[in-house]
């Protein structure tokens, strides 16, 4: 998946929407808010990365059996996970871990925001 294709599929998940805080180089996602994705969008020697919020135990995992998924670049390391998604990452991985990482940030939210989420059509 290219980051274009990433840029898109982020922001077809339901009450997504993008922004540049950190400058005109990182995109940023959120939903309710809060941010569940970033990408630089200058390319790195290892390639172009993208940080994905995650669950602490599954983050260990995925580090461990994946070669292109580290500890979070310049967030959390418990809760974060960069990709390099230019190696050998399948598109299905990508999205699978997209959206848990929506998850992870709407099952942190109050009750109030979780039913607000759950209505948003």
């Amino acid at each position: 998946m290219d980051i274009e294709t990433i840029r898109e599929y982020c922001l077809s998940i339901k009450g997504a929407s993008e922004c540049f805080p950190f400058g005109e180089d990182t995109i940023v996602f959120k939903v309710m808010g809060k941010m569940f994705a970033y990408m630089g969008l200058e390319r790195k020697e290892e390639g172009f990365m993208l940080n994905l919020k995650c669950d602490p135990e599954k983050a260990i995992e995925l580090r461990e059996k994946h070669e292109y998924v580290i500890p979070g670049y310049h967030s959390n390391k418990k809760y974060w996970n960069s990709i390099f998604i230019e190696q050998n990452v399948s598109d299905n991985e990508l999205k699978e871990w997209i959206n848990h990482s929506v998850e992870e940030v709407i099952k942190k939210l109050p009750k109030k925001m979780q039913l607000e989420y759950d209505a948003f059509l």
